[in-house]
């Protein structure tokens, strides 16, 4: 192997998983429908329903002030002349006003979160935040999500609405008084939010070029190598080993992250389902590249001239041989078709291989299930020309000659 092809392969093998990140940030993160599909499925989490209606509870409890309103009733009960231990009374009920107020915001706000109105808020909410979250990453844009300080929060305002309306039909009448809130529920908190951002800026330009250089800085570098095909399996494995260690490092920061929950997020489950909702697509992005990598090196392998390789061909050219003898032997024959699949099955097995390749770059978003479920169509492919080119080797050359290739004629020369 060259020092150039060892260079373009070790560039490659850093760049797979730093394109997988790319990819994330650029059709996940800064695209407004991919991330509001992303995040819409949390509004059903019941994490997620139990932070908001803690938090819906809370400004309906903060504007409801259960010793004011008793106070206020006590007072206009000794301007009518009621002795003053009726007044005093009325005051001691405050506890229980405060409690019964709590008890029924608390009910209305589960009774809200649990119901499809949430689902549309929260939607809606996010929708309206996407370009506050490029914000948060790029320091362009604003909406309903706000950072500060390395908090992201979360305007939860409008449920707080609609959980006032309810307690007033509820015939809980001071809520009517529950003046527009601006309640915030923090999404994430990092002291390196701030850090991170001109990395980000940089990764959303490079988009979705990054993947593209480094498939072209690969195959540069496995041509420019004397030995190509080890230099494929080098370059697979090389590409699997860094998918794995981002892998790793994910895991990692996942468990510092919730390890290290700051006082400003109220939920860690909340805050751990939205860590993983939000890194779900990189996770399946890291998973696939590993699974990628290894069925390339498997198969650039086996394909090659090693004495295992050649073993087990053998023993697959074999078994072809023996089925396509058996159903000649019961008159089975698949004629000028076996025989031109005999002729041209290198071609063929190339152009399987390239659609196959071809399908899987098509796909969108393909997991590493994708990837078994092509490899398993390609190997029933691969068995089916190996099977055809079986019988073609078998069956007489007289009887079936190959098209475009006519015998003798009146007894001329061959």
């Amino acid at each position: 192997m060259s020092t150039i092809s060892a260079v373009l392969i070790t560039l490659t093998c850093i760049l797979v998983p730093v394109s997988l990140l790319t990819v994330w940030v650029h059709d996940i993160v800064l695209d407004t429908d991919r991330y509001v599909e992303t995040v819409a499925p949390l509004a059903s989490n019941p994490a997620i329903e139990a932070a908001a209606a803690k938090r819906i509870t809370e400004a309906v409890d903060v504007r409801v002030d259960g010793v004011q309103v008793t106070s206020d009733v006590a007072t206009w009960l000794d301007s009518q002349g009621l002795p003053p231990r009726v007044g005093q009374a009325v005051k001691g009920l405050a506890p229980q006003l405060n409690d019964a107020v709590t008890q029924v915001a608390d009910k209305a706000a589960t009774r809200f979160v649990q119901s499809n109105r949430f689902e549309t808020v929260w939607t809606d909410a996010n929708r309206a935040a996407h370009s506050a979250l490029v914000h948060v990453l790029t320091g362009k844009g604003r909406g309903a999500v706000e950072v500060d300080q390395g908090t992201v929060t979360l305007d939860v305002g409008t449920a707080v609405e609609r959980v006032k309306q309810d307690l007033v039909s509820a015939g809980v009448s001071p809520a009517d008084k529950i003046p527009d809130v601006n309640k915030q529920m923090v999404l994430i908190h990092s002291d390196k939010l701030r850090k991170i951002r001109g990395a980000a800026h940089a990764l959303d330009v490079l988009g979705n070029w990054l993947p593209i250089i480094a498939v072209l800085l690969g195959a540069i570098g496995v041509f420019l190598a004397r030995r190509r095909r080890r230099a494929l399996v080098t370059t697979a494995l090389g590409a699997a080993a860094a998918c794995l260690i981002m892998a790793i490092a994910l895991a990692i920061a996942r468990r510092f992250y919730l390890d290290h929950l700051p006082a400003q997020v109220q939920s860690p489950a909340a805050a751990s389902a939205i860590f993983d909702t939000l890194l779900r697509f990189l996770k399946n992005s890291v998973r696939t590249g590993i699974v990628l990598g290894l069925v390339v090196a498997i198969g650039a392998y086996l394909s090659g001239g090693g004495r295992l390789p050649r073993a087990l061909r053998g023993s697959m050219e074999r078994a072809a041989d023996s089925v396509a003898r058996w159903a000649g032997g019961h008159g089975l024959d698949t004629g000028r078709v076996g025989t031109w699949v005999a002729a041209y099955r290198r071609w063929l097995a190339t152009g399987v291989l390239l659609i196959i390749a071809l399908w899987f770059a098509l796909w969108n978003n393909p997991t590493a299930l994708t990837i078994l479920l092509l490899v398993a169509v390609l190997l029933v492919l691969l068995a089916v020309i190996a099977l055809l080119a079986a019988t073609g080797r078998t069956t007489p050359s007289s009887d079936h000659a190959p098209a475009g290739r006519p015998g003798p004629v009146n007894g001329s020369a061959p």
